[in-house]
This record gives C-alpha cells, sequence and structure tokens, in this order.
C-alpha cells in the first residue's frame, strides 16, 4: 500500500474529487468498496457535513462503517428505488471499459448495487489500465462454500487455475458479507471482449458459482487519476 503523499495517493485523492462533482442535493448513491471508493466516500461525508442532502446505499460492511462514521444517510436498496449513481472503484479496466473487480472481496453487493443505478462511475489510478482483462492474473469468483470443491474441479476444466482466498495471515479461508468464499481463478492469458464473455458465461453457469469479478458493459464512464493530480475521463461508446 501507498504511503501518505505518494504520487499514487494523489491520484485517488483527484478521481474521487472529480466524481464528487457529479453529486447534487437528493441523490441517492451506491458508495463502493476498496481505497477510492473510500476516497470518495470521505469526500461525500465533508459534502454532507456542509449540507449537502445525499442518501447512501453501502456495497459492504467496511463501505457502511465509514458511511456512519461521517454520518452519510444510509438506506436500504429495497427502500431505495433506483439509484442516480454508484461510484466504485476496480482491479483492471479494459480499453473498451469492461471491468474487473473483487480484489477487496465485495464484488456481489458492488454488482447488485451497480445493477439498480442508472449510472456507474468508476475510480482508478492510471496502474489499473490494462490492454486485456486478465492481464493481473486473477478473476474472482464468489462461490458458496457447500460448492467449493465441485467449483473448482468445473473452473480447472475451463483452463482456469483456481486457488482459495485466504485471510492476510494465510491462514482461514476469507468469508465475503454474504458468507460465501472466493476463488481467485488465473486464465491462461488475457481475455479480449469475446473470450471475456464467453467465459462469464460459463463460470456462471456451474451450479454453486454466485458472481464472478467479470463486470462487463456495466461502466457508464472511468475516471482515471495520475500522479500529478490531473484526471482523463473516458466514457463507455454506445
Amino acid at each position: 500500500m501507498s504511503s501518505p503523499g505518494t504520487g499514487d495517493d494523489t491520484a485517488i485523492r483527484a478521481v474521487a474529487a472529480r466524481a464528487l462533482d457529479l453529486v447534487v442535493d437528493g441523490t441517492t448513491i451506491g458508495l463502493g468498496t476498496g481505497r477510492a471508493a473510500a476516497a470518495f466516500i470521505a469526500g461525500l461525508g465533508i459534502r454532507v457535513r456542509g449540507g449537502l442532502h445525499v442518501r447512501g446505499v453501502p456495497t459492504s460492511e467496511a463501505s457502511a462503517a465509514q458511511a456512519r462514521s461521517l454520518a452519510i444517510p444510509l438506506v436500504d436498496l429495497e427502500d431505495a428505488g433506483e439509484l442516480d449513481l454508484t461510484v466504485d472503484g476496480a482491479d483492471e479496466v479494459a480499453p473498451n471499459l469492461d471491468l474487473i473487480k473483487g480484489f477487496g472481496n465485495a464484488l456481489v453487493r458492488e454488482r447488485i448495487v451497480a445493477a439498480a443505478s442508472r449510472r456507474q462511475v468508476i475510480l482508478v489510478g492510471r496502474d489499473k489500465l490494462v490492454a486485456a482483462l486478465g492481464a493481473r492474473g486473477r478473476i474472482p469468483v464468489e462461490v458458496i462454500p457447500f460448492a467449493r470443491a465441485l467449483v473448482t474441479r468445473r473452473v480447472a476444466a475451463l483452463s482456469l487455475t483456481p486457488s482459495l482466498r485466504g485471510d492476510a495471515s494465510g491462514g482461514a479461508p476469507i468469508v465475503t458479507d454474504n458468507g460465501n468464499v472466493i476463488l481467485d481463478c488465473t486464465p491462461p492469458g488475457p481475455l479480449d471482449a469475446r473470450a471475456a464473455r464467453a467465459l462469464e458465461a460459463a463460470v456462471l453457469a456451474i451450479p454453486g458459482v454466485v458472481d464472478t469479478g467479470l463486470f462487463l458493459g456495466t461502466a457508464e464512464r472511468v475516471l482515471v487519476g495520475d500522479p500529478n493530480g490531473t484526471v482523463e475521463v473516458l466514457e463507455r461508446r454506445s
């Protein structure tokens, strides 16, 4: 993790600040999970203390706890209706704005909240841009624990190399907020758009798979931060 004051921190602060420009009074916002989303939530808390009226729908218990600590009003997804905007991070961004998400364990709730939103805006540093998905070596797959052995065999048959995600000590498996485990699946090589969609369909067809970290065609725009504090806006083509 970067130390305070590094260029990476500057990039994340810059994209978080730009995303705050999209928030107007009365907005219902999906609050993502991860470092970039946390920077956005921190900035949103400052705006709320200044009198901005918003409602947040968190994508993880961690994001919910941060929002509560900043007095950002939260609402359940069932009571929120259609969300105006979701602001989140990503672990990989392809040139067509396809994403890999889930390195922070919250991919299922991130998917649901994004699907309930009119717009999904992604915040990243330039290091998250890749030529093709899978460049960083893993695709998260959230799995019901009872099905772990079956899913492990089936994803291996798809030429993926699965590894059970463990906690920081390398001991117990990570358990998601939904009570599931995550298999990090290494593809044999980077995936173009067609291959990513075929793989997503094949993995989702395996009994016991809850979701994958392949977020294909969900992002309306990606805000890319640079170490000098500038922000590039990438928009998905219609």
